[in-house]
Order: structure tokens, then C-alpha cells, then sequence
């Protein structure tokens, strides 16, 4: 089997925002015996943990990376340039481990797939990806959501 790039978070590092982690039984399932490159690229972008929320505004991550939206935390800092830096952090991580999938945390501005927050801190969902899944989307690794989270 492939190696396969996994939100640090999802594998039990206290790397979110908020602090905390989201391991599961589920997601040790999932990739039960492949090689795991565990990654945050929200750390790995330069922010600290924990953190002020942070979510996409003007589109989704592939915006992001088009210039045409930001990420932005609550109290309104712009943290664009580390959301892209981590993206691009993740995806050399991801190559240079032999990854052709990744398995990401939901909803998140880095790594959601499919749905990620709207930009107005209510909780609500737009359909989108996270500037990292775009990156790594766009470079052909297939990109998941991880499941029961």
C-alpha cells in the first residue's frame, strides 16, 4: 500500500487551533498498516497552538491559492501567507514521503474537503476545500475527509 498523509491533529497531536486533537479508533482503522506521514500544516505554516479560529473569506482554497480570497481569524488578521506556506510544507511532506493520498480534518480552512466553514464564525458550511487539500489536489494526490469526525 501507498503511504498516505494524515492531519497530525487525526492522529493524536494537540496541534488545532483550539489546543486539541482529534484521534479516533476510526481514523487508526483507516490507515491501519500503511506508512503515515502525519503532518499540521497550520504549524507548519508558523502559527502557534492554540490559536484564534481562522476561516476562508471571498471563496474556498483554491482561491486562496488564486489570489482571489484570504484566511482570516477572528479578530480579523489576514494569515493568507501562513495558510500557503503550510499548504506548501504539506505537499513536500506528502511528496517527499511517497503519499498519493491524504486523509484531512473536516471543515477546516488547511485541510477540509468538500465543506469548510463560510468566513462568518456562525458555524455555518459552504461547499469547498481547504487551502492545503487544493494544494495537494492540484498535484494529484487524492484528497479525503476523515471519517466519524
Amino acid at each position: 500500500m501507498q503511504a498516505i498523509l494524515v492531519s497530525a491533529c487525526l492522529r493524536g497531536v494537540p496541534c488545532r487551533f483550539d489546543g486539541r486533537h482529534k484521534a479516533s479508533s476510526e481514523i487508526e482503522e483507516v490507515v491501519a498498516g500503511r506508512e503515515v506521514v502525519s503532518f499540521c500544516p497550520e504549524v507548519a505554516g508558523g502559527l502557534a497552538t492554540p490559536r484564534r479560529p481562522a476561516e476562508l473569506v471571498g471563496g474556498d482554497g483554491h482561491d486562496v491559492l488564486d489570489g482571489a480570497a484570504r484566511v482570516v481569524e477572528d479578530t480579523g488578521r489576514d494569515v493568507t501567507a501562513e495558510f500557503v506556506d503550510g499548504a506548501r510544507r504539506a505537499l513536500a511532506a506528502a511528496r517527499h514521503g511517497g503519499c498519493t493520498e491524504a486523509l484531512l480534518m473536516p471543515r477546516s480552512p488547511s485541510c477540509g474537503r468538500g465543506a469548510v466553514h463560510d468566513g462568518s464564525f456562525t458555524g455555518e458550511l459552504v461547499p469547498g476545500d481547504g487551502v492545503t487539500a487544493a494544494l495537494l489536489e492540484r498535484n494529484g494526490i487524492t484528497v479525503r475527509p476523515a471519517p466519524g469526525v
